[in-house]
């Protein structure tokens, strides 16, 4: 489900393009659009994709590889 093109991300930071796959999919979600809820509120009440929620796991094991020294070695979870 990878939408983004590598050369086009202006975001540099590690996870930028989970994080920018994620944001694009709360924003497409009926939540954000129809019931015109924030992002961070459909989250939280679970109530988007299930596209969305596993991306949103994505990007929680992506960040969490940065801090786990065991895995900083293995390289990043996701892309």
């Amino acid at each position: 489900m990878m939408r983004y093109d590598e050369g086009e991300l202006t975001d540099h930071r590690p996870c930028a393009g989970i994080r920018a796959d994620l944001k694009m999919c709360l924003l497409e979600s009926d939540c954000c659009k129809i019931q015109r809820k924030l992002p961070k509120d459909c989250l939280k009440e679970k109530n988007c994709p299930p596209e969305c929620l596993a991306l949103q796991n994505t990007f929680f094991e992506c960040k969490r590889s940065l801090l786990d020294n065991r895995q900083r070695f293995r390289g990043r979870k996701g892309y």
